[in-house]
């Protein structure tokens, strides 16, 4: 199993990337992966992503930590595990909200999260906002007409109900080829003179197509492949999963 990542600053944003990813493992058999995108016209919009990542970072070393002390701890399911996670990104937000005094326009963030534990060989991807999802071949495109729903409108809610109210899930029990990307994914143009007389279809070029594969930056040779062959490049900030078995 191999997993292949890139984050790349939109051609019409100039100063910050709003978009952030992270991949992690923890335990012996479990993997968490997320795509972040910052909304815009918030405040400081880099900051919202950023800081999510760190905290699932630190969610995901702790319980790591957890499951090497207890050893015989029963295993739960995918989404089981996915509540949990959320749960406590969530607590630790509203942590970081409070001591820093921040406000909610500075939280603003879509997040698509997977949870895979290869023991179980099953999976589950949440879709907070919209993005797209490209499960062993069938994609799924989240669109909210740019009015994506974001993680700091959720700080003060009850948990459960909160996620009782989450229908953009998508669970699976073979993982063979899966992407998560943000909407910047959506927002490749032609800014350069196009050197292939072909056309190619971009996300089945980054999400299905396995050319480059063997390389652990196969993302960075398509991208060059997009833009120096078909002068193709993402104007919204991207950032990509993929996991191929």
């Amino acid at each position: 199993m191999r997993i292949y990542s890139s984050l790349q600053i939109g051609d019409y944003h100039q100063n910050n990337c709003e978009d952030h990813l992270f991949v992690g493992e923890y335990g012996k058999n479990k993997i968490l992966c997320a795509v972040m995108d910052g909304c815009t016209t918030a405040l400081e919009s880099q900051f919202a992503s950023l800081l999510v990542g760190k905290i699932l970072k630190k969610i995901c070393i702790e319980k790591g930590y957890k499951e090497f002390i207890e050893k015989k701890s029963e295993p739960i399911l995918p989404e089981e595990n996915l509540k949990l996670i959320l749960q406590d990104l969530l607590s630790e937000l509203r942590i970081v909200k409070n001591q820093l005094l921040i406000d909610e326009k500075e939280l603003l963030t879509t997040l698509i999260i997977l949870v895979f534990d290869k023991e179980q060989e099953s999976g589950i991807v949440l879709v907070i906002g919209d993005g797209l999802v490209n499960i062993n071949g069938k994609i799924t495109e989240f669109e909210q007409d740019n009015k994506p729903d974001y993680l700091g409108f959720h700080l003060t809610e009850d948990f459960q109900t909160f996620y009782n109210l989450q229908n953009q899930k998508i669970t699976f029990n073979t993982l063979d080829d899966i992407s998560i990307s943000t909407d910047g994914i959506f927002t490749f143009e032609k800014l350069l003179p196009k050197k292939s007389k072909e056309e190619i279809d971009v996300i089945q070029f980054l999400t299905i197509d396995k050319v480059n594969s063997e390389k652990d930056d196969m993302f960075a040779f398509k991208l060059k492949i997009l833009e120096n062959e078909f002068g193709l490049k993402p104007t919204d900030d991207f950032s990509i999963i993929r996991i191929i078995k």
